[in-house]
Order: structure tokens, then C-alpha cells, then sequence
């Protein structure tokens, strides 16, 4: 199984919960439909005083292999979700990246 992360800042003229909505009820309909997703999980930060980690969510999206994470992203669907993306994410600072998981404890 292929794990691809994105870490996500918010666009600055949105407040954290426009960014949400948008993020969960626009664009998470959009990565749902990605053909070969296996598993899609999106991560908030919980407000916290104490630590302010200056990215606004974490994405992690799933899917068999490299390959059909590549097919995913040149799909229709991909090319739907990509265009998504200015809508709500601030792009000159969200970044991604497939990633190798190991579990520590389970």
C-alpha cells in the first residue's frame, strides 16, 4: 500500500472554518472520487495554546501502488481535485509527498 501525505496551509484570506468546509464538504468529495483510492483520511489541528503548528490539515490518501496512484492523479478525477486546490489551499506553501509508513505501536 502507497501512502501519500499532504500537508496543508490554508489560504490567508479564509478563516479556519471556511477552510474546513471547503476542505471536507467541496474538495473531500473531489478525492473521493479519485479512481484506485483506497483510504482517505483527513487530520485538523486541535485548537491548542501551547502549540501552533503553522500548517492548517493533513491529508493521507492510500492507494495499491505508485502506479495507480499516478493513474489517480492524471485521471479526470485528479485533474477535478487539482483544480480544486486554489480554492481553499494557500500553494506557494502546502507541499506532498509519498511516504513509507512503519508502524511503532499499534
Amino acid at each position: 500500500m502507497l501512502k501519500f501525505i499532504v500537508v496543508i496551509y490554508k489560504r490567508p484570506d479564509l478563516t479556519r472554518e471556511q477552510f474546513r468546509r471547503h476542505l471536507q464538504d467541496v474538495h473531500g468529495p473531489l478525492a473521493m472520487n479519485l479512481p484506485g483510492l483506497r483510504k482517505y483520511v483527513q487530520n485538523f489541528i486541535c485548537a491548542d495554546p501551547k502549540r501552533t503548528p503553522g500548517w492548517d490539515a493533513v491529508v493521507e490518501l492510500y492507494f495499491d501502488s505508485w502506479s495507480s496512484m499516478e493513474a489517480a492523479w492524471a485521471s479526470p478525477e485528479g485533474a477535478a481535485s487539482d483544480a480544486d486546490l486554489p480554492a481553499f489551499a494557500d500553494l506557494t506553501r502546502t507541499t506532498w509527498s509519498a511516504v513509507e509508513e512503519i508502524t511503532v505501536l499499534a
